[in-house]
């Protein structure tokens, strides 16, 4: 691009954005980051007209160095561009930055693009225009509903349920169906099954197992140990016989390329990646020209990309593998736009083996999924043939199944991953119609029927796409979220509410249904939608939302108390007092109070009549107690288990409350102590939680630091001996 005699201003996101385009630009262009959104609401105040539901923005503080050095870079500059990302959020950064800077109209270009590439660069420069307001008020409309929810729901959290809660349009409705899901699972009685399988082997000795399916043309259920002997009895005197061959010829065609979505949904289950991981690792991509822009819905490829992806694919697996007419796909998500891109990489010919160099580690495993999905989507089918064999056994009906690969497809380059693992099918022998079996051996195998599985991260936003809620910049901190607020954990990938989540969705779907509704608020997502199209007004939409809203917050502020909310009554009686025994929700989860309940003060008797009685609740965490095989409490003798405090984790008796003792654990380090020599370095908890590290013979020996000493030399030989 030809330089400007004075220089233009280019204005983006982030630095690594900046550098990148910059080297792209050439001489001419001086690029500028806005380090994200240059102006936004007051954080200590709503600030949001209720009248007019009119914005008042501000300059935060941390961004206010940054303003002033875009208003006089803009001042010198010819042309200012305005190149922020593509969607909505980057619209409303490009119209905040071109009112902080007060440039004239006539100065300023809005440029977009899919991808950080020399060819997208040009044309986007060539082919500047104008702010879209329409996405931009449907990011203010957004962003002025959800501050409303924030500002104005999260306070009537504190004063009926505990201070520091939050709610939120999208978040509230994730935790709700985390929520309800924890629900189903408790309420879910497991129901005794059991299967029979038989190993037979052909005429030539070749072996396979086929199911018990039938009985006297009726499908076998068998419900118990008992009935599983006597089926297993007379099937053991049976003559088996192939009654029927099916064969036919079946294909799988590839997953479509990657949204935002799914690109987290498979990182999740193939990388082990948080969403929130993703997103940094995407963004990066992205910033440094390597993938398109990874916020998106649409499943579209560029024309030039499907051109490449067949070349790629000629070139590294053979033509074989490389599809006569590219192959288009369509989302079916709600909402989606487009006219955007899907992820993909910015040159196929780059592949992840060339970026190990230039590359983090953790970066080369997302690109390498995203060029192995990109791939994939344009080649064959992978086809098989599937065999499907009735079995007759006396009256009874077996059946056996198996799949033989005729042709992997794009198997060659990539499968889809599944949050359940899939069955394997292993081809079957041949047999003929009519043919004897012998019976080798009959497994009658006990089942139990499953609780639906918790949600993960993946599958939450799978189903939050489902039903229409939230955006594809919205995933990850929606969950994020979640964690934050203590209101889930995670178990290796699971999400599990804690006990105030419970609490809070009872508050919100018996005061504020709507608001946990995932109708509604996939409505609000629909609104959003038109107001970005330019089919409606966006204050029309925030005030229907908004009157209704803070009418009910306001009627709730005054008739609903803190006790309906957090306390549950219970048939039983205090051990201490006999008053009777309600269910709180405290700090650290739910648990028993003394209805009479005064907190003492250290070294001081309780008032008159007061009790001080509390107690967890122990039906409720007998079934996550992992009892320790072997290691019983000194103190009372009852058995030690793994248990959940407000520190986390610990060991301590299972005859608590009447026994508190909680076993002392180290974590050793390797090191020897430096001062005594004797003892090991081990870490510890100190005030305020914080972490150091001391000698494990305290308090014969008191060596303390805040780092962990390195190894002396000979420790390392030895360790290495």
């Amino acid at each position: 691009m030809a330089a400007k005699t004075r220089g233009d201003l280019v204005v983006v996101e982030s630095p690594s954005k900046a550098r990148t385009l910059e080297r792209m630009l050439g001489a001419g262009y001086v690029v500028e980051a806005s380090y994200g959104h240059v102006r936004d609401l007051p954080k200590s105040k709503l600030g949001i007209d209720l009248r007019t539901f009119q914005p008042d923005y501000v300059v935060p503080d941390d961004s206010e160095k940054v303003a002033r050095q875009l208003r006089k870079d803009a001042k010198t500059a010819e042309r200012v561009w305005l190149a922020t990302d593509l969607d909505r959020e980057g619209e409303a950064i490009a119209w905040h930055v071109a009112d902080v800077i007060a440039a004239p109209k006539a100065k300023l270009r809005r440029v977009t693009f899919h991808e950080i590439t020399p060819t997208a660069i040009a044309a986007a420069f060539k082919h500047p225009r104008d702010i879209d307001m329409d996405l931009v008020n449907a990011q203010q409309a957004r962003r002025v509903v959800d501050r409303l929810v924030g500002y104005k729901l999260s306070p009537l959290l504190w004063k009926k349920i505990r201070y520091g809660l939050s709610a939120g349009r999208v978040q509230s409705v994730a935790l709700r169906l985390v929520v309800d899901r924890e629900r189903e699972i408790q309420a879910f009685t497991p129901q005794e099954y059991w299967t029979l399988d038989a190993l037979l082997a052909n005429h030539a000795g070749d072996v396979f197992p086929a199911e018990v399916a039938t009985h006297k043309g009726h499908k076998l259920h068998i419900a118990d140990e008992k009935h599983a002997d006597r089926h297993r009895a007379a099937l053991a005197d049976a003559v088996y016989r192939v009654s029927k061959i099916e064969k036919r010829e079946a294909s799988r065609n590839a997953a479509a390329p990657f949204t935002t979505s799914t690109l987290q949904q498979e990182a999740s289950r193939k990388l082990g990646s948080s969403l929130k991981r993703t997103m940094y690792l995407a963004q990066q991509l992205y910033e440094g020209g390597y993938i398109t822009y990874m916020r998106t819905d649409s499943l579209h490829l560029a024309e030039s990309a499907l051109r490449q992806a067949h070349e790629v694919l000629t070139k590294e697996f053979g033509p074989t593998y490389a599809l006569e007419k590219p192959r288009h796909y369509r989302t079916k998500a709600k909402g989606a736009q487009e006219a955007h891109e899907a992820i993909r990489p910015t040159d196929l010919s780059r592949t992840p083996q060339s970026l190990r160099k230039g590359l983090k580690p953790d970066q080369v495993k997302l690109y390498a999924l995203i060029w192995q999905r990109t791939l994939a989507s344009q080649m064959p089918a992978a086809r098989y043939e599937s065999t499907r064999l009735d079995i007759d056994a006396d009256g009874y009906g077996l059946r056996a199944t198996g799949r033989r690969l005729l042709f992997d497809g794009y198997l060659r380059v990539y499968q889809e991953g599944h949050d359940e693992p899939e069955r394997e099918i292993s081809p079957l022998p041949d047999v003929v119609e009519g043919e004897e079996l012998k019976l080798l051996g009959l497994d009658a195998t006990q089942h139990f029927t499953q609780a639906p599985p918790r949600y993960t991260e993946a599958s939450l936003v799978k189903t939050l796409e489902e039903y229409g809620i939230g955006r594809p910049s919205t995933y990850a901190p929606t969950i994020s979220t979640l964690t934050d607020r203590k209101y889930v954990r995670r178990e290796q990938r699971a999400l599990i509410p804690e006990d105030v989540a419970f609490t809070v969705i009872d508050f919100l779907k018996e005061h504020f249904a709507d608001i946990v509704d995932t109708g509604f608020t996939a409505r609000i997502e629909e609104d959003l939608d038109k107001i970005a199209r330019g089919e409606t007004e966006w204050v029309p939409i925030v005030k229907e939302f908004f009157d209704p809203f803070i009418a009910r917050v306001e009627e709730k502020t005054a008739t609903v108390k803190k006790s309906d909310v957090t306390e549950e009554a219970t048939d039983k009686v205090c051990p201490k007092c006999g008053r009777p025994l309600v269910i709180k929700l405290g700090r650290y989860g739910r648990f028993y109070s003394c209805t009479g309940f005064v907190r003492g003060k250290k070294g001081q008797p309780l008032p008159p009549g007061a009790c001080d009685y509390s107690a967890p609740l122990e039906g409720d965490q007998g079934p996550q107690l992992e009892i320790i095989e072997g290691e019983m409490c000194p103190e009372c003798g009852k058995p030690l288990a793994r248990r959940r405090g407000r520190f986390g984790p610990f060991i301590g008796c299972t005859g608590y409350p009447e026994c508190k003792y909680v076993k002392k654990t180290q974590q050793k380090t390797g090191v020897a102590c430096p001062q005594c020599g004797q003892g090991e370095l081990v870490r510890r908890r100190g005030r305020g939680r914080s972490f150091f590290f001391g000698c494990e013979r305290y308090p014969e020996c008191t060596f303390t630091a805040r780092e962990l000493p390195a190894k002396p030399a000979e420790q390392v030989e030895a360790a290495t001996a």
